[in-house]
Parts: structure tokens; sequence; C-alpha cells
């Protein structure tokens, strides 16, 4: 996971953990733990997918975000 890079479409779209978790539906808690990888931690697909849409991601910035080592 790549947390800047998720973090850097937040701050583009004026989100914080707050209003990020409120619109995919899950606790700030859970938003932070999931962006640190904390106990395992991982994004859902509906998550995922939900985040997509809200930032109008590309299939390579999905990829880039969520799925790099």
């Amino acid at each position: 996971m790549n947390k800047k890079m998720l973090e850097s479409k937040m701050k583009l779209f004026g989100d914080t953990n707050v209003t990020l978790a409120k619109a995919i539906e899950i606790s700030p808690q859970s938003l932070s733990s999931k962006k640190n990888e904390t106990h395992g931690k991982e994004f859902t697909q509906s998550e995922i997918l939900k985040i997509k849409r809200r930032y109008s991601l590309s299939p390579t910035e999905i990829n880039d975000i969520f799925f790099a080592n």
C-alpha cells in the first residue's frame, strides 16, 4: 500500500481521515489502521471501489496505491 499517494489524493480532494472514512462507511480508526497496515488490516474490494469512484482513480492509480509493495 502506498500511503503517501492515498494521502495526496485525499488532500487534493480536501478529505481528512474523518471525511473519507464516512464516505466509505468505516470508522476513522479503521481507516487509519488500513492506511498504516496495522495488524494486517487491508482495504476491502468494496472500500477500494468507493475510493476509486470518489477520486476518479485510473486502474494504474488503484494498482499504485493499493497493490504497491
